[in-house]
């Protein structure tokens, strides 16, 4: 396809820019030494064993091998330069043994969701939640936020003439209403932090206790006929406390200052702090029986009456009592009291420049000398690049494909003569 010599800088720029924000880090550090971490993690397919890689391996060592990414797992250590990987680790050359501590759940598999299906994302519809206790991914529908989907026509091929199309339906696949053409689920991205699928909410007392109340919604419904319905979905803003403003009156949802004393802390926080107060609210009736009920049953949306998953609201890390009888589920989960940090890669310095700050910042690394004789044969090829296309700017002519590979055709050319 012919362009102007502007519209291919444009492009080159662009795509510098693209990068920069796909893979800002660096990728030249395996994260082995770091020892087990909270980290984004990938599967690679195209190797047989069923083990994680850190980002910076997945980049270095198994670039042009098919992979999964699998997102945050915690506790997870990088496998690539250990035994248990044949395909050898190029950041890490060390070998290793392997990684007795690591958790292998269905997603080393190519398995997600109770469902237990393969993630394909050429013909997946479905918006996925992570759970935040075991980091298994869930299908919406699988949840009962939605009817399953018949899965969507493969993505066109991205030479074709609608790959931007295709692209920006993959972007807008994220939003409530998606591309795909299919309905909002039944609780909105916006509406939730955190979601935990049932079988890690039956492991945690304090989860159990209060599924199904104020902020820990869950999706049920009250017999087989019916449809499903919100519990625990009262509004934030509806429970906004009125304080006094600085005239004295009523504003309604806004925090009042905190006094020199220090001494005004709410009898409401008081005692959720309190060891021997406890504030959790009485259990829903609907959301304990739905955990007596045969688990065979929870996952059959036919039958069920509900799958016990549960979705947080926004701050309910700050909501939970810390009585002596609440605290030790609390402090077993400690995910459950503080948001954990994600390692990321150090940031790329070379990240968003330009080719040509690239080309200077690489120049000035090199011994003096080389220097000098890489100017030179610089200033050479502009030269003879001018004198190419020199003609075609008098003739009006537009420089193609074909015409920048007879160029260089002929610089090598040139050099090999020069060699003889």
């Amino acid at each position: 396809m012919a362009s102007t010599l502007t519209e291919y800088l444009e492009s080159q720029e662009n795509l510098v820019r693209e990068a920069a924000l796909a893979l800002p880090h660096q990728f030249s550090q395996c994260t082995y030494p770091l020892g087990p971490l909270r980290q984004a993690v990938y599967l690679c397919t195209t190797c047989p064993e069923s083990r994680g890689l850190c980002s910076a391996c997945s980049v270095a060592c198994h670039t042009d091998h098919e992979q999964i990414e699998l997102f945050p797992k915690r506790n997870f250590r990088c496998d690539c330069p250990t035994v248990s990987i044949t395909h050898g680790c190029t950041l890490h050359t060390k070998l290793e043994e392997e990684n007795l501590q690591n958790v292998y759940g269905q997603n080393f598999k190519g398995q997600f969701c109770r469902c237990g299906r393969s993630y394909d994302p050429k013909t997946e519809r479905e918006t996925m939640i992570q759970c935040l206790s075991c980091e298994d991914w869930f299908h919406e529908s699988c949840c009962n936020l939605r009817e399953r989907p018949s899965s969507r026509e493969p993505s066109p091929d991205p030479h074709s003439e609608n790959t931007g199309h295709a692209e920006q339906a993959n972007e807008d696949a994220l939003s409530e209403t998606s591309s795909s053409g299919l309905p909002p689920p039944l609780i909105s991205g916006f509406e939730y932090e955190s979601f935990v699928c049932a079988s890690c909410v039956s492991k945690v007392d304090i989860l159990k206790r209060w599924a199904g109340t104020y902020g820990v919604m869950m999706v049920v419904r009250n017999s087989m006929t019916d449809g499903w319905r919100i519990l625990g979905r009262d509004s934030y803003s509806e429970k906004a406390v009125d304080v006094e403003g600085a005239a004295g009156s009523a504003v309604p949802g806004t925090k009042r200052p905190l006094s020199p004393s220090g001494n005004d802390v709410p009898e409401a926080k008081r005692a959720r702090i309190s060891p021997s107060s406890c504030l959790a609210p009485t259990s829903s009736s609907i959301a304990q029986n739905i955990y007596k009920q045969d688990p065979s049953t929870a996952l059959d949306p036919s039958i069920s009456l509900g799958t016990g998953d549960i979705f947080l609201t926004d701050g309910f890390r700050q909501r939970w009592c810390h009585c002596n009888s609440c605290l030790p589920s609390l402090n077993a989960n400690s995910f459950l009291l503080e948001e954990e940090e994600v390692y990321e890669p150090p940031e790329d310095p070379d990240s968003g420049l330009s080719l040509e700050e690239l080309g200077m910042r690489a120049l000035e690394r090199i011994p003096r000398d080389r220097a000098i004789d890489g100017i030179h044969a610089f200033n050479e090829m502009r030269d003879d690049l001018v004198k190419f296309l020199r003609p075609f700017a008098q003739e009006g002519k537009v420089v193609n494909d074909a015409d920048v590979k007879d160029f260089f055709a002929s610089l090598t050319e040139a050099a090999k003569r020069g060699r003889k």
